[in-house]
Order: structure tokens, then C-alpha cells, then sequence
């Protein structure tokens, strides 16, 4: 597909590396030459300088005869009006980046008008995405599909855990019935474990399970389980006003610590049931004073990855339970995952994996991709794909299904009903299924999963 990208920020950049990596056709426009310059170095694309919320920049790349266009700049009124322009101009799709929560309501409402068939918001995305991982403490991450029925765990297993030193085909049956692994990272590698496969002290390894079966799955695997009863969040950005939100509305005692004065009266006026400390919150001083130590989460939400690293592995030598790690640079993710920084979140990977879903979602001819989550570091991928008259293998038993061998099939929803499949299991239209697979091995569509499917 050709697409377009208005804006070479940190999310333009990093949504035109995995898409220019998938083989589309790219250019990207800046009013920066020497970001355009910097991207032009490191990715196949063509590259536009200019405004590109200007008609005749938008024509200059040839917008109009563009799949999609995508405008991440760093203000909410210029994307929006790239949108409009691009529509006009006869570009098919349109999608924006909108920071400004007091535009959600309104941009839904006009969305037509506005030629958008897609807004994103990081902040709200990152907030939803940190209080779900607040919800589970026991779990490093967790991804939904089927509206919510199914879940993608992340843990970290120790010696102390069950699972230690067996293989899969000697989980327990309960366990067995309740749960799929899905995927295994050992020493940076990731794998996609069979039955042989044996589990190790210090594997992260990432579970299917249906929500309902969450708390089995927890007490059945011997995690620690502490209900986080109050949050202190570093840093007073909108992220943290979202979360605070979502906090507050379930009973959860909020503590935000806001260095620039004005923005902590704001927020307390804001969120008159939080308690806003203007004060430096990467002071361990401070921290201390304010008791982190009888904390049951905090979550580094500052502009800087790195003070946002010593938070978290501060906070976590002083006994905190859980630590949430905002990180803009994911690489930090990979170095630091050892050392104490707990769970991460990556707005602008959240925004990449959201698009590429409606990419992927428009390229697709047999089976429509509705849900995609990259995983593991960003170095695997789960992906739910709605089954259509197009599929292949319609009411074919996997067993003798020519399967792909560097994926796995980890769940079908039917009717509302959570299936784990085994040999006798089929697909029929209406299902959808959850596949797994490394991030070198792209599935752009369900027919993708056959080996005869070319």
C-alpha cells in the first residue's frame, strides 16, 4: 500500500520503520529536514519537506493517490486538518493522532466531517493500558481480545514457582485446561514452546487464559497476590490525569507528585479526591518522606526515561509490590529488564501496533485482522483474525491441517466460548482466533497461518 505519514516524530519514526519493514510504500513529510534526513538514512522511504497541513505539500506528496494517510504531529488542530485536506484530495483513509481529551466527544460526532476513519489518543491508550496491569499486580503485562473474554499474560517465573523445571505436558490437568503458553523468552530469545518444552527459573513466559479463569490461573500457579489498595504516580502529564481517573473511579487511593507548582494546582483542582504533592518526585528524600515504603504500586510517569528507571528501581528496593515504568525509548526495556523496573509501558509502541492493525486489517483478503498485540518486548506478536467465507480449511480438524510450524494456534472464540484447541478442533466462520507468532514471521492475514495457502 502507499501510505503517508505527516509528522518524522518519535512516533512517525517508529511507524514508518515497522511499516517500511512490511514492504509498503512510504513517504513522510516534516517541516525538519534533518529529521526527514535522518529517517531517509535508516528506512526506504521518500520524504517531503514542508507543512503538511499545506494543500499544495500534500499534493507535492501526492497524497491523493495514497492509501492512508497518518498525521502523529505534536498538535492536535494541525493533524486534523491534514485529515480533511487529505480526504479531499481522494486519499481512502485517514487517521490522526488527538491528545486533547476535551476533543474525544467532539470527534466522534463529527468524524465523517472531519474525513477521519481513525483518532488515537496515546495518553488515554497508556493510562487504560497501566491501570489494567494495576488490576492483575501478579502479571507484567496483559493484552485483552475477544471484547475482553481472553487475555495475554506476561509473568516471570522464579524457583519457587510450580511450572520450575517441568515440562508442558506435565501441567497439571486443571492447570492444563485453563491455561495455553503461548510464548517464552529465555536469555533474548523467544520461543514457541511444544509439549517437550521445558520451563526454567527466570523464563518470561507469556499465557492464554479466558478472564473469568484469571483468579484459577493465579492461585493454580502460585503467584503472589496483593491487592493494590493506593498508587503513587510520579509526574503530573496527562497520562497521569487519565489513570488517577480510572484509579479513583474503583477505589483506589491516588497519590501524584508534580514538580512545576502550576500544573499540581491543576491537577488538584482537577482531582479533588487525589492527594497532589508539589514536590520532586526523583528526590529519594521525598519519596521516603512520603512513605513509599507502605505503597503498594507507583508509577513513573516523568518526561525522562532514565529518571523514570531510577524511580522504579529506588521504589523497588524499598519494598514496593508493583512498579510501573513509562519508557519512550523501548530499547531501555531489554537493558533494564532485570534490574528492578517491573512492568513497562510504551505509549508510542501503543499507537504503532494500533495502526498496524488497521493496516494490516485493510491488506487482508481472507480474514480480517481485529486485534493486534506485539509482545515479549515487541519481539513476538498475537494476532485475532476474524474467520469469513475466505478462510481456508473451514470445518478441517487441525490435526490434518497444513499448519505453518513457527506459529501457534492459542485460542478460538465461538459463540462466546472460550476454546483452547487441540487436534480434533476446526475453524468456522464466525470464530475468531488468536495467533501467535514471532515478530520475523509477519501474518498479514488468517489464510497466512496454511502452508499451502500460496
Amino acid at each position: 500500500m502507499k501510505i503517508a505519514i505527516i509528522g518524522d516524530g518519535n512516533v512517525g519514526f517508529t511507524l514508518a520503520r515497522q511499516l517500511s519493514k512490511e514492504g509498503h510504500d512510504l513517504v513522510l513529510i516534516d517541516s525538519d529536514q534533518d529529521v526527514l534526513q535522518h529517517a531517509q538514512e535508516r528506512l526506504d522511504v521518500l520524504v517531503v519537506v514542508g507543512n503538511g497541513a499545506s494543500l499544495e505539500v500534500q499534493r507535492e506528496a501526492d497524497i491523493g493517490n495514497c492509501d492512508l494517510m497518518v498525521a502523529v504531529t505534536s498538535n492536535d488542530e494541525t493533524n486534523l486538518l491534514c485529515c480533511i485536506l487529505a480526504k479531499k484530495l481522494g486519499c481512502s483513509h485517514t487517521i490522526s493522532r488527538v491528545r486533547n481529551a476535551e476533543y474525544n466527544q467532539q470527534i466522534q460526532y463529527l468524524r465523517e466531517d472531519l474525513g477521519l476513519s481513525m483518532a488515537i489518543n496515546p495518553e488515554l491508550m497508556t493510562a487504560h493500558q497501566i491501570f489494567r496491569s494495576i488490576e492483575f499486580p501478579s502479571f507484567l503485562n496483559l493484552d485483552a481480545f475477544a471484547k475482553g473474554r481472553v487475555e495475554l499474560v506476561e509473568l516471570l517465573l522464579d524457583e519457587k514457582n510450580s511450572l520450575a523445571n517441568r515440562r508442558i505436558d506435565d501441567m497439571k490437568g486443571e492447570l492444563r485446561r485453563h491455561i495455553l503458553v503461548c510464548a517464552v523468552e529465555r536469555n533474548g530469545e523467544v520461543i514457541i514452546p511444544r509439549g517437550g518444552f521445558v520451563f526454567r527459573a527466570g523464563d518470561k513466559i507469556t499465557i492464554t487464559a479466558s478472564r473469568r479463569d484469571l483468579a484459577k490461573v493465579i492461585k493454580q500457579l502460585e503467584l503472589d497476590v496483593q491487592k493494590i489498595r493506593n498508587v503513587m504516580i510520579i509526574g503530573g502529564s496527562t497520562i497521569a490525569e487519565y489513570l488517577a481517573d480510572d484509579l479513583l473511579n474503583v477505589g483506589i487511593g491516588v497519590k501524584i507528585i508534580e514538580i512545576d507548582e502550576e500544573r499540581a494546582n491543576e491537577l488538584a483542582e482537577r482531582l479533588p479526591k487525589a492527594l497532589v504533592i508539589n514536590d520532586d518526585g526523583s528526590s529519594h528524600d521525598v519519596l521516603r518522606a512520603e512513605r513509599i515504603d507502605e505503597t503498594d504500586a507507583v508509577v513513573t510517569l516523568t518526561d525522562v526515561d532514565e529518571m523514570n528507571i531510577v524511580i522504579s528501581m529506588f521504589s523497588s528496593k524499598a519494598g514496593v509490590p508493583k512498579t510501573i515504568t513509562k519508557l519512550d525509548n523501548n530499547e531501555y526495556n531489554f537493558l533494564f529488564a532485570d534490574k528492578g523496573i517491573g512492568s513497562t509501558v510504551c505509549p508510542k509502541e501503543l499507537i504503532t501496533t494500533d495502526i498496524l492493525r488497521y493496516v494490516r486489517a485493510m491488506s487482508s483478503s481472507g480474514g480480517s485482522a481485529v486485534t493486534l498485540h506485539r509482545i515479549v518486548d515487541e519481539k513476538a506478536e498475537a494476532i485475532e483474525f476474524e474467520v469469513s467465507d475466505d478462510t481456508m480449511h473451514l470445518g478441517e480438524p487441525f490435526s490434518k491441517i497444513p499448519l505453518r510450524k513457527d506459529l501457534l494456534v492459542a485460542c478460538i472464540t465461538r459463540m462466546g466460548n472460550v476454546i483452547f484447541p487441540h487436534g480434533a478442533d476446526y475453524l468456522q466462520k464466525g470464530d475468531t482466533v488468536i495467533i501467535v507468532t514471532t515478530a520475523e514471521h509477519t501474518i498479514f492475514e488468517l489464510n497466512d497461518i496454511f502452508t499451502d495457502s500460496e
